[in-house]
């Protein structure tokens, strides 16, 4: 049973009973977006972020989604990543190769990691410049409101801190504007030396999925939804907000937990 609405300018929120509808609904969500932008487009682009999320991705990798999907039109990139060997536990990259790129046929020639040789800001360089190449020819589209890549979608998981990406709390990236793909090397969570997707560069996309689980991050779920006074903190998942495309929360009932005006029955 999946509780839904848009209750405030935050986006749709979809609150899923257990872990299991919410892997089914996160499924359901990604393949319709899948579908419709090979229809208008021909390709589907997407960002995927590391921790929790591939695995809540895993039923694409099932019947009848690895079946029905046109996985071939897929161009996969990252809205973050460690700067780290492709075969550390760290990477995203391997995170995702294992748990989900490995089950599916992307074409491996559309899947856009950085270069894990080189330094954090070299890796950002370098993969500004890929993606740059990439809306040249339109297999990313182009913002019309800026000259900002419009993926098709980003899926963004958050921190109990509210960061997302590698946008952290009170961190100066959250301030850069020009910027397509930016660097830090002092992550207030190991490791330190991290990529990210910016502000402006999420929120061109036509679509973001922000995917939260478990009451450790419930109160920043509330903070990051809910209509709060301006002495809160504002976390860096407030931020996200599309300027034309749709922004949609996933959680489960233990993250939703502290939102404002959500009378769950037992």
């Amino acid at each position: 049973m999946a509780l839904s609405g848009v209750g405030n300018d935050r986006g749709e929120m979809r609150i899923l009973e257990n872990l299991d509808e919410l892997r089914t609904d996160l499924a359901d969500y990604i393949a319709e977006l899948s579908e419709v932008a090979v229809k208008e487009r021909g390709v589907f682009a997407i960002a995927l972020s590391g921790g929790s999320l591939i695995g809540l991705m895993g039923k694409l990798c099932e019947a009848p989604y690895n079946k029905t999907v046109d996985w071939g039109k897929w161009y996969i990139f990252w809205a973050d990543e460690r700067v780290v060997a492709k075969s550390h536990s760290d990477s995203n990259y391997k995170l995702a190769k294992d748990g989900f790129l490995s089950k599916v046929p992307i074409v491996p020639g559309h899947v856009h990691s950085i270069n894990d040789s080189v330094s954090a800001e070299e890796a950002a360089d370098e993969y500004t410049f890929v993606i740059r190449q990439l809306v040249k020819t339109r297999m990313v589209s182009v913002s019309d409101i800026s000259d900002c890549p419009k993926f098709d979608l980003i899926l963004l998981g958050m921190g109990p801190d509210g960061h997302v990406a590698s946008l952290f709390p009170n961190h100066a990236v959250l301030d850069e504007q020009d910027e397509w793909v930016t660097f830090i090397t002092d992550s207030p969570k190991p490791p330190p030396e991290r990529i990210t997707f910016t502000l402006p560069v999420i929120n061109s996309a036509s679509n973001v999925a922000i995917v939260v689980t478990g009451e450790s991050k419930a109160e920043a779920v509330h903070l990051a939804i809910d209509n709060i006074g301006p002495a809160s903190p504002s976390l860096p998942a407030r931020s996200v907000q599309p300027t034309k495309g749709k922004l949609v929360w996933f959680l489960d009932k233990p993250a939703a937990s502290k939102l404002d005006g959500l009378q769950f029955s037992e």
